[in-house]
């Protein structure tokens, strides 16, 4: 994760104007809604609304407004979905709603460990959004993961969900609650923290369905000798593993202080969740372990191949020694030796050397050197 996080703001420079570009046109980050009247042009809020036993209120409503409407009647909360906001726009919003300056801090920074912090009687959850980026193969700069920031602060009659990077958009999941969860919505705020915690939840499952793809097809490129060797490749995947481990992992205690903090009627929700993310932290802890493995394995693999390409040269140098050693006697500037003044003496001497050579390579090969 290291190249990506340095070039991240460039990458952010590019991506904001195509952003307020989608939502000129109506569909502001996978959003249904768009940006939607009233909210601004280029504004951080992808949709506000007001829910009154489950059910949404008609019209388009400011965050002032929205929480007006809400606080005026009985069992009703503001939704406020925000991408990306700036630190003016989101501290109009934490004066509306009265949030700690230090959580509106994280949320416009986006640097954040998973974790849950409480401040009075509005609680702050941070999570790590990740989604599979689709490549054709592995090599050393293959991007696997690609992971976010997602920021729910959950108060008595609000929440606000706040979204860092194109992982885990929220647009799918307010309309899935609208049109069948109902009945999940009338339970209130902490029952759209469960919906977006099981979306960023759903997407670990997914990634990590996909890379154990990836892996299967680099474990079996280690052991194919028609290819290149995938050294760098399983370094790029430990990489990528390893910034899916820091999404993934830490996000169990926080979790866990949910399930226990969260009423009964919801916490059933929440722990099945916790399933899911139990499960995939097992996945990625194996993934680990699998990677290890495969390096070793092709480590070791490197090594027996370079082995034997050292037997191989030293084979056919003891046999090039036969050679120079012929070579090297009767190369002597001596006058009186035997053989030298013979008819046959030079025919012999290429006779002998090859029935030499010949029987030094059949031993060797036999002997598995050659």
């Amino acid at each position: 994760m290291s190249d990506r996080e340095r070039n991240r703001p460039l990458s952010r420079a590019f991506a904001a104007p195509l952003r307020a570009m989608n939502r000129v046109l109506g569909a502001a980050d996978g959003s249904p809604n768009g940006n939607r009247p009233g909210h601004g042009e280029g504004s951080a809020v992808v949709d506000c609304a007001v829910y009154v036993a489950g059910r949404r209120l008609p019209g388009d409503h400011a965050p002032d407004e929205a929480l007006k409407i809400a606080c005026s009647q009985e069992n009703a909360f503001v939704w406020l979905g925000l991408h990306e906001p700036g630190e003016q726009e989101m501290a109009a919003v934490a004066r509306t709603y009265g949030l700690h300056e230090l959580a509106v801090e994280d949320a416009v920074k986006a640097e954040q460990r998973p974790k849950l912090e409480n401040f009075g009687s509005v609680h702050f959850l941070v999570m790590r959004t990740a989604r599979y980026v689709p490549h054709s193969q592995i090599t050393e700069t293959s991007q696997v993961v690609e992971t976010g920031q997602m920021m729910i602060f959950v108060g008595e009659q609000f929440v606000i969900t706040v979204r860092h990077g194109d992982a885990s958009e929220m647009g799918s999941v307010r309309a899935d609650l609208e049109a069948t969860r109902a009945d999940l919505l009338e339970q209130g705020p902490w029952a759209v923290a469960y919906a977006v915690t099981d979306r960023v939840v759903d997407h670990y499952v997914a990634v990590a369905d996909k890379v154990e793809v990836d892996l299967d097809q680099i474990e079996e490129g280690v052991f194919a000798r028609d290819q290149a060797s995938p050294i760098p490749a399983i370094y790029q995947m430990k990489r990528e593993l390893v910034e899916f481990r820091r999404a993934v992992v830490p996000l169990q205690r926080p979790l866990a202080m949910v399930v226990a903090l969260v009423p009964k009627r919801i916490g059933k929700y929440f722990r099945d969740v916790q399933d899911h993310l139990t499960r995939t932290v097992e996945q990625v802890s194996s993934f680990d372990d699998l990677l290890n493995s495969i390096l070793q394995a092709r480590l070791a693999q490197v090594t027996v191949d370079q082995n034997n390409d050292m037997r191989k040269i030293a084979a056919w140098a003891a046999i090039a020694t036969v050679w120079t050693a012929g070579a090297g006697i009767y190369g002597m500037n001596f006058k009186f030796m035997p053989e030298l003044d013979w008819q046959y003496g030079y025919p012999a001497w290429w006779t002998v050397i090859l029935i030499i050579s010949v029987l030094l390579y059949r031993a060797l090969r036999r002997s598995g050197w050659l």
